[in-house]
């Protein structure tokens, strides 16, 4: 089969087209899978540029996100048959195939059914960022209904899904933005506030929009200047959740403020192979599916390439400024 190889630690030029032995069903509960789309995330720009999260040889597939159409099960598995149109988080850090490649064999136990009215290439987008959205809204940051959200970033991948379902939940939805077209764009996924942080100091638009009490929750998809600045947004006995390493930071203020600050890596599941948090992933998806199926939760795909353009994804991922998600075909 055609797959994109990781064939050392590098620059763009280390991602290869090339043919190897297509994967094959060997135990009794597994599914092969045709895939049909691979979504792409930094994530996979950092093992491209840093190397495997496991102490295993290269080359190897990256793409932790995957969509496609069940071609054979093993004869234990009795979730899926032949035909089903299915979407997944799995493989891509350096220990099981990744999904840029034609076909990947896997557990049934890690896949749902794709919602019906999402396409493929909407559908392989969509796992990695609805679940870092979800740990970081809900089982991170504790979000209830009423209560007012800062979301960094709305634009971006997990962002323009973070709002969503911050939305679904019955909060108050606040982002930062970098222009006027992209305040636009939030607003229409129902954020409440764009602030365009190019033209507006962002703690100070925060607090103004809460009367001076600071966002209930603030979710930094950015890292370590806009974590620390972000303590001065959130509202005392609040939370901080940020999908990166934040640095050294002075955390006084934090502390006086009596902040519960956390962590969202949605990866660790399968990086520690903890089986029960990876079916809380898989929970999260037949949740958001059905969201999907109601129209209440879109996808936004700003760029479809082919596969043999991952060179190109990456590049475009790396500028750190893409709308939404972007997406190899296969």
């Amino acid at each position: 089969m055609k797959a994109i190889l990781m064939t050392a630690v590098g620059k763009i030029d280390v991602l290869k087209y090339q043919d190897i032995p297509e994967p094959e069903i060997s135990e009794a509960t597994h599914i092969k899978i045709k895939l049909q789309a691979a979504g792409v995330n930094p994530v996979d720009t950092k093992v491209r540029h840093n190397g495997l999260f496991f102490d295993r040889p290269l080359p190897a597939v990256l793409g932790c996100d995957g969509a496609g159409i069940v071609v054979e099960t093993g004869t234990a598995v009795s979730q899926f048959k032949v035909g089903d149109k299915v979407w997944f988080c799995n493989g891509g850090l350096g220990r099981e195939q990744g999904n840029y490649a034609q076909y990947t064999v896997l557990d049934q136990r890690w896949v749902s059914l794709r919602p019906k009215t999402f396409s493929f290439i909407e559908a392989a987008a969509a796992p990695l960022v609805l679940i870092t959205a979800w740990g970081a809204l809900f089982d991170r940051g504790g979000l209830q209904a009423g209560q007012t959200v800062l979301i960094h970033a709305g634009t971006g991948g997990v962002g323009h899904v973070a709002i969503q379902l911050a939305k679904l939940k019955g909060a108050k939805v606040i982002t930062t933005v970098s222009s006027e077209q992209k305040a636009d764009f939030v607003k229409n996924l129902g954020a409440d506030e764009a602030i365009i942080y190019t033209q507006h100091d962002f703690v100070a638009a925060v607090n103004e929009l809460t009367d001076g009490k600071g966002a209930d929750l603030v979710f930094d998809t950015v890292g370590n200047a806009v974590f620390e600045k972000s303590i001065a947004a959130t509202a005392h006995f609040g939370r901080l959740i940020t999908l990166l390493d934040p640095g050294e930071l002075n955390l006084n203020e934090a502390r006086i403020r009596n902040l519960l600050i956390g962590f969202e890596l949605m990866l660790t599941p399968m990086l520690r192979d903890l089986p029960e948090a990876r079916d809380k992933h898989v929970d999260i998806l037949n949740n958001c599916a059905q969201w999907a199926d109601q129209g209440l939760l879109k996808l936004h795909v700003s760029k479809q390439l082919p596969l043999e353009e991952a060179t190109i994804a990456h590049q475009l991922i790396e500028t750190g400024h893409t709308t939404g998600k972007i997406v190899l075909s296969i």
